[in-house]
């Protein structure tokens, strides 16, 4: 005789204790942070929420910029996106790793800071983080007028964009998006210099050397970068989707893509080191404004895990020479 109770729901996938999907298709989400580190603000920077995108999602971005208490003749900042990490499927804006990183970056680059959240999977699988992210610079581009932070402190004829990992692949579609002359003509009256890709999150069917021997204990493992995948590429699609893998066969020839200057960050063991220095080596060889930065010995993420270290201290004056290099330097 069949027994009238049923199994309780069990977890099938599972993302750094925050993100649990169940046997039954329900998804739980912790509101912890799956890096529970103090915040370290030294108060030498301000800042504030925004909604950017209404319901029914009611995405929001925080907004950092240096105190003009500590500099009151500095003029405008330059403008500088950053989009978090987590796969796609995890992270935050409100995460402390995230804070603390966005702290540094408006304190070292003396630039006004905008750190989007956008959608997550699997509740929200791709394109959907791609949309948001695109919302967020539409909103930059609406809002410099009525946002007082914006209208005091934002020059808007120096833009970057940068992200790491997922972040990083976001970053580079929107590079995609707005290198053309229609894309640059629609964000007008802004202006992009660059972008930033911090260990961008690409994949593909066909695993690389720095995956394949990628350790079981690295902070990137291939097992939760494969779930990561799972959980967030559109039904039925495979790693060759044009959104995973830029340079794969599903995807449109880059050759031909209009870009502005990229700035592709490596680190030496982290398990996407190889398609990401692939990327910049193949945008470079077909005459885009591509360098490509390689940090020996770091792992993914190394920047957020701890930005005080000196290899992320390195990195910041990376990314300075870079906006200086390309129109961004301080006025």
């Amino acid at each position: 005789m069949a027994s009238s109770f049923s199994s309780p729901p069990r977890v099938v996938d599972e993302c750094r204790g925050v993100l649990r999907v169940l046997s039954d298709g329900a998804i739980v989400r912790s509101q912890n942070p799956s890096f529970p580190i103090p915040v370290v603000d030294d108060g030498s920077v301000e800042w504030k929420d925004a909604l950017f995108s209404p319901a029914p999602h009611a995405l929001h971005l925080r907004l950092y910029r240096p105190r003009r208490s500590q500099a009151p003749d500095e003029g405008r900042l330059p403008v500088f996106f950053y989009f978090h990490g987590g796969g796609f499927c995890i992270g935050s804006r409100t995460w402390p790793n995230c804070q603390n990183y966005c702290l540094r970056l408006a304190s070292d680059l003396r630039a006004l800071v905008v750190a989007p959240d956008y959608r997550l999977a699997p509740e929200h699988r791709l394109p959907a983080a791609i949309h948001d992210a695109v919302a967020s610079v539409e909103w930059l581009r609406s809002q410099a007028a009525a946002d007082p932070w914006l209208a005091e402190s934002a020059d808007l004829a120096r833009v970057f964009i940068s992200g790491d990992s997922s972040g990083g692949n976001i970053a580079h579609h929107l590079a995609l998006r707005f290198g053309s002359p229609a894309g640059r003509a629609a964000l007008a009256p802004l202006r992009l210099r660059g972008f930033v890709l911090l260990m961008p999150f690409f994949g593909g069917t066909q695993p690389t050397r720095s995956e394949a021997e990628c350790p079981d204990d690295a902070f990137l493992n291939r097992e939760l970068n494969d779930r990561y995948w799972r959980l967030s590429i559109p039904s039925e699609a495979t790693l060759d989707h044009p959104l995973v893998n830029p340079l794969g066969p599903e995807s449109a020839d880059l050759e031909a893509a209009e870009v502005d200057p990229i700035l592709v960050v490596v680190g030496g063991r982290d398990l996407l080191r190889d398609r990401a220095a692939e990327y910049a080596v193949r945008l470079r060889g077909w005459g885009k404004p591509v360098e490509l930065a390689e940090f020996e010995g770091q792992q993914h993420g190394f920047f957020t895990i701890d930005p005080w270290s000196e290899p992320s201290g390195k990195l910041m004056g990376t990314i300075k020479r870079f906006m200086k290099d390309n129109g961004g330097g301080s006025s």
